[in-house]
């Protein structure tokens, strides 16, 4: 018995490690015709203080394996993906290189050794190239009391007047109806029914409408608002009554629709040689208001924001929010 139970020890082993070189093969397989290196990341400013580890956009990127190549640039937000395609697996790391004429060549390793792609998250800290000694305090205009303005375009409505209108629905009470409309609502009284229509003309709309009996046998009368509950330019009415006359009361609010501008201010944040600050993306008319040596100026900043004393750039933030992020960083000769 025991030399049997080792035969089949020793079947079990081989079967199996078989089983697991099929395996493996299959999936080396389906992987080299598959394989693919998605890299993302992004791109920022080498810096201790990570309050100033500002996002760089349009680096050139490049990743290669010696053999397949795929190139990118970084986004104003500083962010960067590119998909590097190999034909079969291979041992040698992918190598991403960072280039930007503003700051030092920056080059690094994407380890592939394993059987599945990695998905990490790649950032890139470049160095800036160093400049040349600033100049001393004295020579430097210095910008002060820095505030952004703009504007915020709204719809409103504006109550310009109110309009009236009474009217009368003629009708003998306790007329049987015999079947000829229109009748009361429970079908035994003859009835009669009137309309009334009222315009609040060209860019107005009626608002707060009310309707209602205000003489004769309201008990015995139905109004049907189906034609002014939501308002508009034109609007209308119709009573119903299924006694003797009675009158009614048709009253309504005009409100004019205009587009209102509203001005508003605030101060950006500043981060050593940089201010920032945001925006809604409703904004219109943006632009700063500074003092230069003490001299107060306006300095308005158009879809690409140009400044003598500083160098922005704005981008869009997230696709939900679209929210203008701006950033500008001082010029030579000048100093906050």
């Amino acid at each position: 018995m025991s030399g049997k139970k080792i035969v089949w020890t020793i079947v079990a082993v081989i079967a199996a490690g078989v089983i697991g070189v099929l395996l493996r093969a299959h999936r080396l397989r389906s992987i080299s015709v598959r394989q693919s290196i998605p890299i993302e990341g992004a791109v920022i400013q080498r810096d201790t203080d990570t309050k100033k580890q500002l996002p760089i956009d349009d680096v050139a990127i490049t990743a290669s394996d010696g053999v397949n190549t795929a190139t990118t640039r970084s986004q104003a937000s500083g962010y960067f993906k590119l998909v590097l395609q190999r034909g079969a697996l291979s041992s040698q790391p992918v190598v991403v290189t960072f280039r930007h004429p503003a700051y030092e060549p920056l080059d690094l390793n994407v380890q592939t050794e394993r059987l599945e792609p990695k998905n990490d998250l790649y950032i890139a800290a470049m160095v800036p190239i160093a400049k040349k000694p600033a100049e001393s305090s004295r020579s430097q205009s210095v910008v002060s009391n820095i505030r952004v303005r703009y504007t915020i375009n709204s719809r409103t409505e504006i109550n310009v007047g109110s309009a009236v209108k009474t009217f009368e629905v003629v009708n003998q009470g306790n007329v049987p109806c015999d079947h000829q409309t229109p009748c009361s609502p429970d079908g035994k009284w003859k009835a009669a029914s009137t309309s009334a229509s009222l315009d609040a003309g060209a860019d107005n709309v009626f608002g707060n409408i009310r309707a209602s009996c205000i003489a004769g046998p309201c008990p015995f009368t139905q109004i049907d608002s189906s034609g002014f509950a939501h308002g508009g330019r034109n609007i209308r009415i119709l009573a119903l009554t299924w006694s003797d006359t009675a009158t009614f009361l048709m009253e309504a609010e005009v409100f004019h629709t205009a587009i209102t501008s509203n001005v508003r201010k605030l101060y950006p944040v500043i981060f050593g040689r940089t201010l920032n600050f945001t925006l809604p993306p409703t904004e219109e008319g943006v632009s700063l208001e500074a003092e230069i040596d003490g001299s107060p100026m306006v300095f308005p900043l158009g879809p690409d924001p140009y400044l003598s004393w500083a160098s922005c750039t704005v981008r869009t933030g997230t696709e939900k929010e679209k929210t203008a992020v701006y950033r500008c960083e001082l010029k030579p000769g000048y100093r906050f």
